[in-house]
């Protein structure tokens, strides 16, 4: 009877580690992924972001993601400078939008913008890059408007252009 009940309470252990989800699969398996270093008056911050830099991948941003570690997020990549605006329909985290003016420079932060609105989050001015990560990131790491944020294939945050502050 001893030996039943083992091998019953084996076998349900498990069926319930097989029916464990799995970590999350990428949601976006198809874009390149890069580093982007933000530098604040904290120290530098690095995230490892999806890079968004034609229409398709723009328009679908970060929609239908349910999480977002702390050190992930979405760079999106214009060829020109332009002023650009957000909104976060189908989106069901909250993020910080951090705009990026021609110079890799923090333009402004759309802080905190809400899960599912279709509220315009908007750039002050023309930008190269908009970086979405968690909500309350910005605040946690002091980003703020002027810091510096460096990705090597941003031709405006160049070694050059960082020596250059």
């Amino acid at each position: 009877m001893r030996r039943a009940s083992l091998l019953l309470g084996g076998a349900a252990l498990l069926v319930a580690c097989a029916s464990t989800p799995a970590p999350s699969a990428d949601p976006f398996p198809s874009l390149p992924e890069a580093e982007v270093e933000v530098a604040t008056e904290s120290g530098t911050h690095v995230f490892r972001v999806w890079v968004a830099a034609d229409d398709r991948s723009r328009t679908r941003g970060l929609m239908f993601v349910r999480e977002l570690a702390d050190d992930r997020g979405m760079l999106f990549l214009f060829r020109t400078p332009q002023p650009a605006a957000f909104w976060m329909k189908d989106t069901y985290i909250p993020l910080d939008l951090v705009f990026i003016d021609p110079t890799g420079r923090v333009q402004n932060i759309g802080h905190d913008a809400r899960p599912l609105s279709l509220a315009p989050i908007e750039s002050e001015g023309p930008v190269t890059a908009v970086l979405e990560v968690k909500a309350g990131t910005a605040a946690r790491i002091g980003l703020a408007p002027g810091d510096r944020v460096s990705l090597p294939t941003l031709r405006t945050t160049s070694r050059e252009a960082r020596s250059n502050p």
